[in-house]
Parts: C-alpha cells; structure tokens; sequence
C-alpha cells in the first residue's frame, strides 16, 4: 500500500509542472464534443459541456488575473479575456467564449512551461559543487566533512580525479587541473606550491593539499551562480513595455464597455436593449483574440522552423531580439574552435628515423590521460604507428613524463622540464615560432639530447569562418572573448576574422563585456558552450549555446545549436526579421479589424453576426499569415 502510494505521489509530482496544459487540452476537447452536441440540437448537455469548458480551462488565468489584481492594483488582460468570454455566453455565442478561454489558457500554460526551465540551470550549477571535502588537521588521517562546514584556513586533501571544493592556495604537491569550467580553455593547467586553484574544477593526477582562502559564498564558482541569477531577473525594455501597455489596454477596453452600457441610452435614446447588446458585442470584438494571434502562430512555425534545421529556441522572445542584433560575442574552445587539440607539426633530430621516434613519443603518451597526450597517441595511430606496451614510466604531476625504454632514459613535457635551453634552440628555434602561432609545444628528450618535438593547436572550425563572413554581411560585429592567453587569441581572431578580441577573460569578465556591448549596441548576443559561460550567456540579449556544451550553456542558453554549426545563427537572425516582419503586419492589420469593428458597432453597422465574422475572420487570417514562418529561408 505505501508503496502504491508513493508511486502515486511521484506520478502526482511529474504532473504538476504541466497541469495547465493539460487543463487546457481538456477544454479544447470538451469544446469539440459540446459543438457536437449543440450540431445533434442536445442544447442542455451542449450548455453543460460549455460551462465545463470554461470552469477548466478559465479557472487557472481567472485565479492568476484576480490575483494579480489584488496585488499590483492593475487590471490585466486575464481579467478583460474572462470577461470577454462570460460576455459572448451572455449573449448566447457559447462556442466564441470557450474558444477564447481555450487560446488563452494554451497560451498560460506554455508560459509556465518557459518560467519552470528558466531555473534549472541553477540547479544545473549547484550539481558540479562538490558536497563533501577531505579536511587535513595536524597529523591526523584525513576526514570527509561537509562542504558546507568548512572555514577559510582549512587545509583540504584533494585526491586525482576530485573536483576541488573550494577556492584555494596549493600548500603541498603539484598537478594538472582541468579548469575548463571557469575558464572554458580545454588545456589543463600545471599547478604547484603557491599557485591558486578553484572550486569547481577538476584536479586530474596529483594529490595536492590546498589552504582555503574564500569562503564558500565567496568562491569564483558561487559568483558564477550569482551573476546568472541576477542577469535573468532583468526584465527587457520590450518586457516592461508590454507590461504596461497591458494595463492600459485592459482598462481602456473596460471603460468603454462600462459608459457603453448607459450612455448611449441617454445621449442617442437607445433602448436598454439595444445598449446592453452593443456593450456586449464591444467586449467581444475588442477581445484580442487577433493581436494574440498575430504573434503565437509565427512564434510557433518559426520554432518549428528552427527545430527542422537543428535549432532549438527557447521562446519567441529570443527571435524578436535575434532581429534585431547587432553584435555577437564569440567564445573560442568549442564554438570557434573544435575544443580538442590536434597534432600540427612534428619535428625530429637528423640523426634519428622520424617514425621510430614518434613510436617512442606515443607510446609513453599512451600511458597518460592528458589531453595533449591523447592527441599525440590519436595522430600516431593515424600514421599507422604500432604503440609499444609495459613502458615503465614516471608521471610528474605538472610537469611531465619519465620513462625508461632499452635501458635509455626518455623525458616528454613542456620546454621547462626537458631543458628550456635546449628546447629553444631545437631546430634553429623553431619552438619560439610555433608558440608565436599559438600552438603548444612537447618535447622529447633522450639522452643525447632534444629528440623531437611536437606543435598541438585546437584548430579552428571550416565552418566558423564562414558563420563569421556572413555575420558580417548581415551588418553584425563579431567580437571573440577567451580565456587564452594574448598570442593565442590574436592567431585564432585573425584566422577567424572577427572584427575584435579579448584575451584571458574570466567568466566576471566576459560579463563585463557583455554590459559594455550592450551599453554602446543595445542587442548583443553570446555563443558559448562551457559553465564558464554561463553568466555571459544569461547577461546578453540572446544566449547561444552549443548543442555539444555543458547542461549548464544548455539550461542558461536561449537557444541552441543543436549540431554545433555556427552558420545556423545567420540563418536565425534572418528567420527572426523574416518574424519581425510578420508579426508588424498582423499586429497592424488585426488593431486597423477591432478598430474597424468598434467604431461598426458604435454607428450600428454591424450586428454581433458580423462581429463575429469579422473579429474570428481577421484572426484566420493573421494565424495563415503567421504560418509563412513554417517555409524555408533562402
């Protein structure tokens, strides 16, 4: 039985975030069957279906609008679309007032959907926090304790392959850490007394002991947190807009109705009849059921639109602001870049066999999980190089490789490790010039002296080029923001071709940027795909993340490339003006209708019949026109 049960309450629980789409689906079809039924003349269980329509799918926007009244002393437009629809029943157009009820309680539950997403990136965030810590007292062994009870000045174990729990001072050992999730730069970093390391980041194959210099609510991670939680709380200028022309709209149409149903009488000596109909058949036609449907179906065949092409948008709001970009800022490892390293090139010693030596090279590679390793070990089986297993090797946490082949000694890693001397005059200097194009440079040693070296880059993607050329005849700046270091960015901008770039950018500092672009261009948009993008993505106008990225781009993101092609976003940007322009004309042509039917009714033109027809009519056709978004855009 308890179990039973708490299947039920999970069942409940999955429910609960879609219960007003599902209200609404239920009146649309209890809609479809008291149209039936009025069609086979049962007029009392037509009447019946017609109120159940309305109880199940007004309650919940009938509840939000009078809520929201109380509580911000506004009227809104839940209040005038209830009252429009009770409006059309009094009058006897039952299948008008459901109709309404039903297009504005699809259009509620779709915006409860979008609010429930807007948060779990947080949640997203708050899982990479590691929950517990190894905390170092004395001599004694270390003890895991809550993340949440540690003080600045604890020591910390952090063991190969842990994230570290929070920001610190490496006071013993030496690794690699992996900090692409603050800085976004696939690379790891070699760390060792005195250097800093970060919550959040993984610590990849030494143990090292850290003192704990921030606290937990103070961590670059937790500022991550932060920043993404304030930037969504900022409403747009199109939002406050909207907000306010809601209220008066809503009370224009409600004053009107309201000297509608008595004026009349004594200025033109109209019956108490004929005012009360007219009042009523002005609630109807100025019900915005047309401007509701200028905007939902272009919204939907553009999304739809956007999803056939690999493009996945998280509301229409965020094509409104596509069209009317103006510069995009670009992250670089894995957005411009393919966000692994790849062998470029390869020099050997003149006085050894070059396929021999790189057997050598990959084969005490194979032996680490380093990514630069992993490329020298993918490039060697590319060569079609047998890798030679059972060598003894000597991991040197941030710093390199020993290992032992034949009795002869073998050294790979970084300039520093092998001899920088050495290195740099290996191959009349050719190290320095590698570097200067941005690329990495191992080394191998043996002991006669340098025997090779080997240039890795994380290679720009084709296709980014050409995203950026047509970005550009769009009338879009490109800017490039990354964690790199200067000589790397320079090379990968230029190769790129943006229009600018800015280096070593953290995750507060890419948001910097972010407030600086939008102050000089008003519509900025961001690509990314790490958590170190994550505020950056929030902050712009239009977050793009990645459909490779991390959950938390993802979940920030307002929309995303589902197949990694950068040239998708021009094709965005053209899809929200192609929107832009077809919502402007329903927009137009549906107020000139109601404006239309208002002053038709006032000089008793028109008959509800006809206002009907003309009110439903306009809104056929704004939702056919709406659906031109479902075609290709050339």
């Amino acid at each position: 039985m308890e179990s039973s049960n708490r299947e039920f309450e999970l069942l409940i629980e999955k429910i609960k975030p879609h219960k007003e789409m599902i209200a609404a689906v239920i009146s649309g079809l209890i809609i479809m069957l008291a149209w039936r039924l009025e069609f086979s003349g049962l007029t009392t269980a037509s009447a019946l279906s017609y109120i159940s329509a309305f109880v199940i799918g007004g309650y919940a926007k009938a509840k939000e609008g009078i809520l929201d009244t109380i509580e911000n002393k506004t009227l809104n437009v839940e209040l005038l679309m209830i009252l429009a629809a009770i409006g059309s029943a009094i009058i006897g157009y039952w299948t008008e007032g459901a109709m309404l009820i039903f297009i504005f309680a699809v259009s509620g539950a779709l915006e409860t959907y979008a609010m429930n997403r807007s948060h779990r990136e947080i949640s997203a965030l708050m899982d990479l926090q590691p929950e517990e810590a190894w905390l170092v007292r004395g001599n004694f062994e270390p003890m895991k304790v809550p993340v949440s009870s540690l003080t600045v000045g604890d020591h910390l174990l952090i063991k190969p392959g842990e994230r570290i729990p929070a920001d610190g001072e490496i006071i013993k050992g030496a690794s690699s850490i992996d900090e692409s999730a603050i800085t976004g730069e696939s690379i790891p970093v070699a760390k060792g007394i005195g250097d800093e390391v970060f919550a959040g980041t993984i610590n990849l194959n030494g143990t090292i002991t850290i003192n704990m210099t921030k606290p937990n609510s103070e961590t670059l991670f937790q500022k991550i947190i932060t920043l993404v939680q304030s930037a969504q709380s900022e409403k747009s200028p199109s939002q406050l807009f909207i907000e306010k022309f809601e209220g008066n709209y809503v009370e224009g149409v409600l004053i009107a109705v309201g000297l509608m149903m008595f004026l009349p009488h004594y200025l033109f000596g109209w019956d108490w009849n004929t005012t009360f109909y007219r009042a009523m058949v002005l609630l109807v036609v100025a019900s915005p059921c047309a401007l509701v449907a200028s905007i939902m179906p272009a919204t939907l065949a553009a999304i739809s639109n956007g999803a056939r092409h690999g493009i996945l948008f998280k509301g229409g709001v965020h094509l409104e602001n596509l069209s009317a970009l103006k510069l995009l800022a670009v992250d670089k490892t894995g957005t411009l870049t393919a966000g692994k390293p790849i062998v470029t090139d390869v020099i050997v010693r003149e006085d050894l066999d070059e396929k021999e030596t790189i057997q050598i090279l990959a084969s005490i590679e194979a032996q680490s999980n380093h990514p630069l390793a992993q490329a020298i070990l993918k490039y060697a089986k590319e060569k079609e190089i047998v890798i030679k297993n059972g060598i003894d090797i000597k991991d040197i946490p941030g710093s390199g490789i020993q290992a032992s082949i034949n009795n002869e000694s073998y050294k790979v890693g970084k300039a520093e490790f092998v001899g920088s001397f050495d290195a740099n005059n290996f191959a009349k200097g050719a190290a320095l010039q590698l570097a200067d194009e941005g690329k990495t440079v191992i080394f191998l040693r043996d002991e006669k002296g340098i025997a090779a070296l080997v240039a890795l880059k994380d290679t720009i993607r084709e296709e980014a080029k050409r995203a950026v050329t047509t970005l550009k005849d769009l009338g879009i700046q490109v800017a490039m923001l990354t964690g790199d270091n200067e000589k790397t960015a320079k090379v990968i901008a230029i190769e790129a071709g943006v229009n600018e770039h800015v280096a070593e950018c953290s995750p507060i500092t890419k948001t910097k940027y972010i407030d600086k672009y939008l102050n000089q261009y008003q519509y900025v948009g961001m690509v990314g795909d790490g958590i170190n993008d994550a505020p950056a993505l929030a902050k712009s106008t239009v977050g793009i993340a990645m459909g490779g990225g991390t959950d938390v781009a993802l979940e920030t993101a307002d929309m995303v490339l589902m197949k990694n092609d950068l040239s998708k976003i021009a094709y965005s940007i053209k899809l929200g003006r192609k929107m832009q322009r077809i919502v402007k004309q329903n927009v137009i042509f549906s107020i000139a209708v109601i404006a239309l039917l208002i002053i038709s009714n006032f000089l008793q033109v028109i008959d509800l019949p006809l206002g009907v027809i003309g009110h439903e009519g306009s809104t056929i056709l704004v939702i056919l026109n709406g659906l031109r978004m479902l075609t290709p855009i050339k």
